[in-house]
């Protein structure tokens, strides 16, 4: 290839490779002329094959690194992670330890660009979402709203069932709201846990109670099963009852009429008590689990929105629980319920 029509690369190794050998051929010349007695194209002769020797030797050794060097280097940013070449059998020394870490380099930009992406297709999904879980409701006051001055105010039925109607859309307004609040105070750290002892089974008395009457709307029985000698456990009292409220409340809104929800608690060792929340509802799909606790995930939307969910309530769950140093698991075949479980630490871990 003509040196005129190289790449950059080549052209830098080239010139690099002429220099050193002219180098090498004039300080030879040199040498040979003042320390020995030999002709002047004797001298040249031998000044020119090493010089000669040396080009070819740079160019073998440098030419090849260099261009991989810059190819890497040009291709920082690219959304693929480039393929690294044959290092191994490259001489080991500085521009290969260069080559090296230009590598590096490559693949860390690459996967913070691909980080970076898909956190991006994550935000604007987050706000189609958004978007979608207000308009719904809205829409449904602006319409009730609409017919009730459009003459329904002056028909008593009609107007307590659309009141009621609005107020239920209100709620579920509200509901967005706070879970909204909710997950965004736990990700920015501004949402502080406070642990400390408390009795599970009293905790749990008292979320089963307060969704009684959602349980009974369904036909669902909600039992609790704990032993009686169960230890405390050491937690935030108030963000584990919204923990246990959420899973209860998303196994009723997808269990089968005349089904039931069992809430279970077993120590697992004197340090450690793993608590439970069974169904026997319709489950979930393998395929679908990891994605439980995205925010806005419904495996059948109609039917949570129509519940009053907000889709949020499992993502809550697991930013809670990531706070408090467990994770939640889960374990579902469709068809044969789900079971939620987690694991919190307990009294006898400090005695």
């Amino acid at each position: 290839m003509n040196p005129a029509q190289q790449t950059p690369t080549g052209r830098l190794a080239y010139r690099v490779a002429w220099r050193v050998s002219l180098f090498v051929l004039i300080t030879l010349f040199i040498a040979a002329l003042i320390g020995f007695r030999m002709p002047w194209w004797v001298v040249l002769s031998i000044s020119g094959t090493v010089g000669l020797a040396t080009f070819v030797g740079v160019r073998m050794l440098v030419t090849q690194r260099m261009s991989t060097l810059q190819s890497t280097l040009a291709g920082i940013g690219e959304t693929h992670i480039a393929a690294r070449n044959n290092e191994t059998s490259l001489p080991r020394d500085e521009l290969s330890y260069l080559i090296h870490l230009a590598h590096d380099a490559d693949q860390r930009v690459a996967s913070q660009m691909q980080e970076l992406e898909r956190m991006e297709n994550y935000r604007r999904e987050f706000l189609g979402n958004v978007s979608h879980e207000l308009k719904t409701p809205i829409f449904a006051i602006r319409g009730f709203a609409e017919t009730l001055l459009d003459g329904a105010l002056n028909d008593e039925r009609v107007r307590r069932s659309f009141v009621n109607k609005v107020l239920r859309n209100a709620n579920r307004l509200g509901n967005l709201a706070e879970d909204l609040s909710s997950v965004a105070r736990i990700e920015m750290g501004e949402l502080s846990m406070n642990p400390k002892p408390f009795n599970l089974i009293e905790l749990s008395k008292e979320v089963i109670e307060s969704l009684e009457s959602m349980a009974a709307d369904g036909k669902i029985a909600v039992r609790l099963s704990m032993p009686k000698d169960l230890p405390d456990v050491i937690a935030d009292r108030n963000h584990i009852s919204q923990v246990l409220s959420n899973l209860i409340d998303n196994s009723i809104k997808y269990g089968r009429v005349g089904g039931q929800v069992e809430l279970i608690a077993r120590q697992l060792n004197d340090a450690a008590v793993k608590i439970s929340v069974v169904d026997d509802g319709i489950g979930v799909s393998p395929e679908y689990i990891p994605r439980l606790t995205e925010r806005f995930f419904r495996i059948e939307p109609s039917r949570s929105s129509k519940l009053g969910g907000t889709g949020l309530g499992l993502a809550i769950v697991k930013h809670i629980l990531s706070a408090h140093g467990s994770q939640l698991m889960v374990e579902s075949l469709p068809g044969s319920g789900s079971t939620f479980g987690f694991v919190l630490p307990t009294t006898a871990e400090i005695t």
